[in-house]
């Protein structure tokens, strides 16, 4: 099988953080590093797996959005959880992962914009994303105060991601987004969700959202989401990165 260990070098980064938000930029990317191995937004598989797993069981039909060329799928389908769909909304990754996974017929990739899936309802127990919701955000030139336009961007990924669930279905989020920018996003009734949050990493740390479908939203947190285009407090405490993602512009996209 395919091995997700391939050294990778670092990737060619883009003039502008809001290249990170279009199609034509990862085409370019993937096109010029074609054979180089995955490459880890935020961590890979082992930083998060003790937290991951448990909300996970060996036959939850897995949706991963924004999959890049990550070795997240097929460390999942190496962890006894077999049956993962992959879409990301470049052509030329799916392609590539297609190939290089072509021997684990289980894993699905499929070229799809996550802000509509080409899934009927109730097709997933668990929807994965890690570091997608922050590339689509990744152009906003505020991180304290989010455009109409950003807020619009993640209410209609976060309806896909809600529709496609089934009840009782679980959306985990990995980020570099602290609560004090993403909880107000999270926090929307209308997803018919709860919402709880932990970290991950050595030294500096992730963020984990788990959200569980058919749950409510403490009082709290609703109130943070009725708040979604006020800026939070400039007192809120910063978001941390690990210094192992060497990305310039995540120090850019706490949103």
């Amino acid at each position: 099988m395919a091995s997700s260990r391939t050294p990778v070098s670092p990737p060619e980064l883009p003039e502008r953080n809001f290249h990170y938000c279009q199609v034509q930029y990862w085409d370019r990317r993937y096109k010029d590093a074609a054979d180089s191995g995955p490459y880890e937004w935020f961590g890979d598989f082992s930083s998060f797996r003790a937290l991951l797993e448990p909300e996970l069981c060996p036959g939850d039909r897995i949706l991963v959005l924004g999959c890049g060329n990550s070795a997240l799928s097929y460390e999942l389908f190496l962890g006894g959880f077999p049956n993962v769909c992959s879409v990301d909304y470049s052509p030329v990754v799916v392609v590539a992962m297609q190939a290089r996974y072509a021997d684990v017929p289980s894993l699905r990739w499929e070229t799809m914009d996550v802000r509509a899936l080409d899934f009927p309802s109730g097709s997933f127990d668990v929807v994965l994303e890690k570091g997608t919701l922050d590339a689509l955000l990744a152009g906003e030139p505020d991180p304290w105060n989010v455009s109409s336009e950003g807020v619009h961007t993640v209410d209609q990924v976060l309806r896909e991601v809600s529709r496609v669930l089934v009840p009782g279905g679980r959306f985990i989020s990995m980020t570099s987004a602290g609560p004090h920018f993403r909880t107000r996003h999270y926090a929307q009734s209308r997803y018919g969700w709860s919402l709880r949050h932990t970290t991950y990493g050595s030294g500096f740390h992730f963020h984990f959202y788990i959200m569980h479908k058919g749950r409510e939203l403490s009082a709290t947190q609703l109130a943070l989401g009725a708040k979604i285009l006020s800026p939070p407090s400039p007192s809120a405490s910063p978001c941390f990165l690990q210094d192992s993602d060497d990305e310039d512009f995540l120090s850019a996209i706490q949103l």
